[in-house]
């Protein structure tokens, strides 16, 4: 079927028909468009969707559960499918949008030149048909002429009264006359087969040519059309097989879910260790003189179960009064992060085992990645002095000597935390409950308190229970740092530290009575935080001042080369020594000082 041989005559309607189907190929990219619009909003809004899902950091410790691993791996998959709708929305603008761009600027192009070929041939034709009309007119009026001039030159001819001249002039017109409509006869003909001939070749030769050009490109659009919603469907099978990796993804980590192993890591994780308490004893109400010890071991039940209640749920909540400037803080009550003791008695025994195992595990890591930088710098130092153009050696001094003061304060930190998981160790599960000692006391008829200088009466409590002792350890390693001073084995003792105040967010230090009062006092653990009287401390020794220190942090005083100062509290492992200057002014002033910039003389 040719449209130029059914639609010869269907100018127009194909010049309409065409137009109309470019517009349905643009409208067709409109709606691509659309599409490729909606599947970027959705992979946005997919991407949203997972990051505000993701677990926060305070979250993480949750991360154990195999519902909260299944549902990370659940957002991953959702990411991925993202992931997926970017790449359809990416493929429908290089494949369909740009392909249905060209090809429509193409159509309209080749649709405009055939339609401007075919405008030609129209006017073609049309200027034939008119010349053959003008030269049918002009013959028609001829032959009229001279059909009057020959009825003249006849009556003339017969007239008797006209003389010899003038029929010859009637003659003479009737011949021109005839002449005349002869030629425009002949033109006429002619012009008629002009015109035919072209009217022939226009419908039958050139105009077909042109319709069925505007034809091709009509299928082409067409064909395009098809291939376009082919491509487009293709886009989105070719991701198919991922999506559903995805989906298979998600129902595996529903099926990894295990109930019972998360259970088992509940119980690990909230075990406190403790025993269940024994059976209450009998009370003989009848006896008078024990009626205060009833009250007494009510009274201690009540405190007790209290206790338990704090140390096993709530510990986390407990919150202490650290130092005085905020940023310094005593070993025996340091907090970390999370508000929890440095040496992690606050918490069960199992709670605390494990808390203590992954901080000597991360040390360990810690050191080990701090030994390889140190060992690196060796190297860089030895060829540095192999080769001075290479670099200057003493540029690498500097993060030598910290590299090395890094590293001794984790040593000393690793070998604090393995002494207090030594402790822990040794603490006897039964005895170290709140529970065993409210019925141990119970048993006794009467309560013990423990005093603020951690001995117990009547030894109803063990003291390693109580995270005031946590500050033995930290004491005993200072003082081996002050002996390392003492025999001049400081590190720093050259005054080249990278940093004289590196650690100061770090450091540490005690208020007189800080950490110390009676086991309802730490037990309980008020919320609110409480105040204790300052107190002169007692000057552990005096110390001079190898360099000039110029304090530029809170908490930390300024001092001259030479200068006398008292030493009121020791290096707690941090660098910093706390040291008592007297003025004339307000007494003394108080604070702290590097201690590889001072030589220290304690007394005996």
């Amino acid at each position: 079927m040719s449209w130029g041989i059914e639609l010869w005559d269907q100018y127009d309607n194909l010049a309409i028909h065409t137009n109309k189907g470019i517009e349905f190929l643009d409208k067709y990219a409109n709606f691509i468009r659309d599409r490729l619009a909606i599947e970027t909003e959705y992979a946005a809004k997919l991407r949203r969707l997972v990051k505000n899902y993701q677990p926060k950091k305070k979250e993480e410790e949750d991360n154990e559960f195999t519902s909260w691993q299944a549902f990370r791996k659940v957002l991953n998959e959702i990411s991925d499918l993202a992931g997926q709708r970017e790449v359809v929305a990416e493929s429908l603008q290089l494949q369909i949008i740009q392909g249905i761009s060209l090809l429509s600027k193409t159509l309209r192009e080749e649709r405009k030149k055939c339609l401007s070929n075919g405008t030609i041939l129209h006017q073609n034709l049309t200027t034939q048909l008119a010349a053959l009309e003008r030269a049918k007119r002009n013959y028609e009026k001829a032959y009229r002429d001279s059909e009057k001039a020959v009825e003249n030159y006849k009556k003339a001819d017969m007239d008797l009264n006209l003389s010899r001249a003038e029929v010859e002039r009637y003659k003479n017109i009737m011949t021109a006359k005839i002449q005349q409509s002869d030629d425009a006869k002949n033109e006429y003909a002619n012009q008629l087969q002009k015109s035919n001939n072209l009217q022939q070749q226009h419908y039958h030769e050139l105009l077909p040519e042109v319709f069925n050009r505007l034809q091709e490109l009509d299928e082409k659009r067409t064909r395009g059309i098809r291939e376009f919603i082919i491509s487009a469907a293709d886009v989105e099978s070719s991701v198919a097989p991922i999506i559903a990796r995805c989906l298979e993804g998600m129902v595996k980590a529903g099926e990894s879910i295990n109930e019972k192993e998360d259970s088992y890591k509940v119980i690990e994780r909230y075990q406190s260790g403790f025993t269940p308490p024994g059976d209450i004893p009998f009370e003989d109400l009848s006896k008078m003189d024990t009626l205060d010890t009833s009250q007494e071991s009510h009274y201690n039940h009540v405190q007790s179960s209290h206790l338990t209640v704090k140390g096993t749920i709530s510990a986390n909540k407990i919150k202490k009064r650290v130092g005085i400037f905020n940023i310094f803080g005593s070993n025996k009550n340091s907090l970390t992060a999370d508000g929890q003791k440095e040496d992690f008695s606050d918490l069960p025994p199992n709670q605390r085992r494990k808390k203590l195992q992954a901080k000597i595990a991360e040390l360990q890591q810690k050191i080990q990645q701090e030994t390889a930088a140190r060992d690196g710098l060796m190297k860089m130092k030895v060829v540095y002095e192999a080769n001075s153009s290479l670099g200057n050696p003493m540029t690498v001094e500097g993060q030598l000597n910290e590299s090395e003061h890094k590293l001794e304060k984790l040593k000393m930190d690793l070998k604090k935390y393995q002494g207090y998981l030594e402790k822990a160790n040794q603490i006897p599960i039964a005895n170290n409950s709140p529970q065993a000692n409210r019925t141990h006391s119970m048993n006794n008829g009467h309560r013990s308190s423990r005093h603020s200088n951690g001995s117990t009466e009547d030894n109803n409590f063990d003291g390693d229970f109580h995270p005031d002792d946590a500050g033995s350890l930290s004491r005993s390693d200072s003082e081996d740092n002050v002996a390392q001073i003492q025999n001049g084995h400081n590190n720093n003792n050259n005054g080249s530290s990278a940093s004289p105040e590196s650690g100061l967010g770090t450091s540490h230090t005690s208020l007189p009575g800080s950490g110390h009062g009676s086991t309802h006092e730490n037990a309980i653990g008020e919320d609110a935080y409480y105040e204790t009287e300052m107190e002169p401390l007692q000057p552990l020794g005096t110390c001079r001042a190898l360099y000039p220190f110029e304090a530029t942090s809170e908490g930390s005083i300024p001092m001259n080369e030479g200068e006398e100062l008292q030493v009121i509290e020791i290096d707690q492992g941090d660098g910093w020594t706390r040291v008592r200057r007297i003025n004339n002014t307000n007494g003394w002033d108080e604070g702290f000082v590097p201690t590889s910039y001072i030589e220290c003389t304690l007394y005996a």
